[in-house]
């Protein structure tokens, strides 16, 4: 059967999503492995030991990132990936607070929430089209 232009545009679309969210992911994983004091600041005393939770973070974020990469597993790499930034949302609320008085730090922690409407909705159309 012969695939159409749409179909096709399709598919690289949800490769570029992807491709895309391994590369967000993957990347992030790293960076709370090898920086965690760069996430440190932004776990909520509330929750006890911001590095045990930096850590277990970025496994997570990892974990997602592997189950996305495989075709097998992509369907629950979208919803697991979907759920993780949600979930991880109330923190990035509070690293508005937590960076303090600096407006640059403040400014980037304020527009760093509404990006995570998109990349919840990719994650969402990974999963779906899986």
């Amino acid at each position: 059967m012969r695939r159409t232009g749409r179909t096709a545009s399709l598919r690289q679309q949800d490769t570029r999503r992807v491709a895309g969210l391994v590369t967000l992911l993957g990347g992030s994983s790293i960076i709370h492995a090898v920086r965690p004091q760069l996430f440190e600041p932004l776990v909520p005393p509330v929750l006890g030991s911001a590095r045990a939770w930096v850590y277990a973070s970025g496994v997570v974020e990892f974990t997602c990132a592997a189950l996305l990469a495989a075709p097998a597993t992509r369907r629950w790499g979208g919803w697991a990936s979907a759920a993780v930034l949600v979930g991880v949302f109330p923190a990035n609320l509070y690293s508005v607070k937590a960076v303090g008085p600096s407006r640059g730090k403040r400014a980037a922690a304020v527009a760093r929430l509404p990006l995570q409407v998109p990349i919840v909705q990719a994650a969402l159309k990974v999963a779906r089209a899986a």
